[in-house]
C-alpha cells in the first residue's frame, strides 16, 4: 500500500500533526501501538503558545468547553518555585487549559477522522528501509504484518521511539538519577481550604497557593486542585533509598512530612477515575542528535524530553506537529519552497534547545542546600523587576525565541507567533484566530487604501487576503504562514516599492519554489 504520510504514534503529537496534514488536503496514516486509548493519567493540560495554537485551529471550545477565546493568566504563575508576579506585565504570553491528556487524545482523534486520517490502533512500526523515493515500513498488527510505502514516516512515538532507534538518530541528554518524585490525587480537610483563593493552609507550615510549587530545605511540594477532580499532591526529594515496595498514599504522606515538616491528613481521592497514584525516580533531558533522516522527520518526545514543571513535552510537540504538517504537504503537492522542510528542524531544534534552558535552570534552582537557598533569595529580588518577568515568562509560554525569516527584522513581530487581534471586516468583526482555522497563509491588509490586496494577484488561489480595519497600534499588513507565525509585517499606513517588494519576497521565500506567477 502506497501512502502520502505514515505517522508512527497515535498520541496527542501525532494526532495533531495528522489534523494539519488534513487541513492541506493530505491523507495520513496513523499507526498505534495501544489497541485502545491510554487511561493512564499523564498531562493535566496546555500552558502558554500552544493554547493559543489550538485557538488557531477551532479546538479550544472542544477542549475546554467554553465557547469563550483563551485569556492570558494576569496574576501570578511560577518558575523554579518562586513566584511570577504577572500583574506587572502589560500583555502576559502565559495561557492555560486546564484538560486531562486524555481528553486531548480524544478531541484530536476525533478532529483528524474528520479530516480523513486512517487511524489504526494495535498496530505499530517494527521496520522501515528509505530510498530516493520513499520509506518502506513494515508494520505489525493485530492479525497480521504487512508493508506500507510512504512519501514521509514521522515518528510520533515517545520518548522511547522506535522510529528513532530504527533510523539510527542518537539521543544525548542529561539523566538525573537523584531525585524522587511522588503524586496522587488526595482529598483533603475541607476547613483547611479557602474558598475564595483556593489556598491550603498546613498548619504548621503556612499557606500554599493552588498550582504554585514550594520549596524547602528538604524537597519540594505542590497542591493542586484541577478542576472536575480531586486535588493532586505532589512531592520532590532528593537521594531517597531505593525501594521496589508499590507506590501508596502512606509513602506520600510520608514524603509530605519530610517536605514540609507537617501533616497534611489528606485521604483517599473520590469520584470517578483513573486517579493518579506514581512514584518516578530520576529524570531525564534529552534532544535527539537530528530530527530528520532524509524522508523521516521526528516529533515531540520522540525528538526531545525534559525534566520540568508545566508539561513543556507536550506543548512544544503539538508546536512541533504544526510546524511540520503544512510543510511536509507543500512538498508532497509540489509547491514547496526550496530547503523548506530543512527549516523545520532548524526552528523547532532553537525551541526545544531553549525548553533546555528552562528545564536544567528550574532543576539547578529547586536543588537542596544552603547555597542554592542564597541564590534563591537573589533570584527572588530579580523577579522584582518587570523585564525579568516579561523574560522569564515568555521563556515558560514557549514565546521567547523568533524564526529567522531571511529577511531584515523591519517590524517586531517578524518571525514571531501572530498575536490575536480583533479586525473589523467588510463582512463583521472577526478575530485573527477565526481566519486561520483553514491553515492556509494569510496576507492581512489592515491599510488605510487596502493597497496591498492587488499586490498579488497570482497568488491569491494560494493564500488567503483579508482586508480590515485595525485595532489602534497595530501593524497595517502582516503575512502569516500556515503556523500563525509572521513571515512579513509592516506598519507603515501606506507601503511603499520597498514594502511591496519585501511581501513578494516573503511570499516567494515560504509559499512557492521557481518564479513568482504575475
Amino acid at each position: 500500500m502506497t501512502v502520502d504520510v505514515v505517522i508512527s504514534g497515535g498520541g496527542p503529537n501525532g494526532l495533531m500533526l495528522a489534523c494539519e496534514l488534513g487541513l492541506a488536503g493530505i491523507r495520513s496514516l496513523v499507526l498505534e501501538r495501544l489497541a485502545a486509548p491510554s487511561e493512564e493519567p499523564k498531562a493535566n493540560g496546555l500552558l502558554g503558545q500552544v493554547v493559543q495554537l489550538v485557538d488557531r485551529r477551532g479546538l479550544y471550545e472542544r477542549l475546554s468547553g467554553s465557547p469563550a477565546p483563551p485569556q492570558p493568566n494576569s496574576t501570578y504563575f511560577m518558575f523554579a518555585a518562586m513566584p511570577l508576579d504577572l500583574s506587572l506585565l502589560d500583555d502576559s504570553p502565559i495561557y492555560g487549559l486546564a484538560a486531562p491528556q486524555r481528553h486531548i487524545t480524544q478531541v484530536l482523534e476525533e478532529r483528524a477522522g474528520e479530516l480523513g486520517a486512517d487511524i489504526r490502533r494495535g498496530h505499530e512500526v517494527v521496520g522501515l528501509t528509505q530510498d530516493g523515493d520513499a520509506v518502506t515500513v513494515d508494520v505489525a498488527g493485530p492479525d497480521r504484518t504487512y508493508r506500507l510505502r510512504a512519501r514521509y514516516l514521522v515518528g510520533a512515538d515517545g520518548a522511547h521511539s522506535v522510529t528513532r532507534k530504527l533510523s539510527g538518530i542518537g539521543f544525548p541528554g542529561v539523566t538525573y538519577d537523584r531525585t524522587t518524585s511522588r503524586a496522587a490525587h488526595a482529598t483533603v480537610p475541607s476547613d483547611w481550604v479557602d474558598p475564595e483563593t483556593g489556598a491550603l493552609t498546613v498548619p504548621g507550615y503556612g499557606t500554599v497557593r493552588p498550582f504554585l510549587p514550594l520549596r524547602t530545605e528538604r524537597g519540594g511540594f505542590s497542591y493542586a486542585p484541577f478542576p472536575g477532580h480531586p486535588p493532586l499532591i505532589s512531592t520532590i526529594e532528593w537521594d531517597q533509598p531505593e525501594t521496589d515496595a508499590p507506590m501508596s498514599l502512606d509513602e506520600l504522606l510520608a514524603s509530605v512530612r519530610r517536605v514540609l515538616a507537617a501533616d497534611v491528613p489528606f485521604g483517599p481521592p473520590t469520584g470517578q477515575g483513573p486517579h493518579v497514584l506514581r512514584r518516578l525516580d530520576g529524570g531525564n533531558t534529552r534532544i535527539a542528535d537530528r530530527f530528520r533522516d532524509r524522508r523521516v522527520f521526528l516529533v515531540g518526545d520522540a525528538a526531545h524530553i525534559y525534566t520540568a514543571g508545566g508539561g513543556p513535552g507536550l506543548n512544544l510537540g503539538l508546536q512541533d506537529a504544526a510546524n511540520l504538517g503544512w510543510k511536509l504537504a507543500a512538498d508532497i503537492r509540489g509547491d514547496a519552497p526550496a530547503e523548506l522542510l530543512d527549516s523545520y528542524e532548524t526552528e523547532r531544534r532553537q525551541a526545544a534547545s531553549r525548553m533546555v534552558t528552562y528545564a536544567q535552570a528550574q532543576s539547578a534552582l529547586i536543588a537542596p542546600g544552603s547555597d542554592v537557598t542564597s541564590l534563591r533569595a537573589l533570584f527572588s529580588e530579580l523577579l522584582r523587576d518587570q523585564d525579568t518577568v516579561q523574560r522569564l515568562a515568555a521563556l515558560t509560554a514557549g514565546a521567547d525565541i523568533p524564526y529567522d525569516m531571511g529577511a531584515a527584522d523591519t517590524h517586531p513581530l517578524i518571525g514571531r507567533f501572530a498575536p490575536d487581534m480583533e479586525l473589523r471586516t467588510p463582512n463583521g468583526t472577526v478575530r485573527l484566530a477565526e481566519l486561520t482555522r483553514t491553515a492556509r497563509p494569510l496576507l492581512l491588509d489592515l491599510t488605510d487604501d487596502t493597497c496591498l490586496a492587488g499586490t498579488l494577484p497570482g497568488w491569491h488561489g494560494r493564500l488567503d487576503v483579508v482586508t480590515a480595519r485595525p485595532q489602534p497600534g497595530s501593524p497595517t499588513a502582516l503575512l502569516l504562514r500556515p503556523d500563525c507565525y509572521v513571515a512579513w509585517a509592516t506598519a507603515a499606513p501606506h507601503p511603499d516599492a520597498a514594502d511591496r517588494e519585501a511581501l513578494r519576497a516573503a511570499v516567494q521565500r515560504w509559499l512557492r519554489t521557481g518564479q513568482a506567477p504575475t
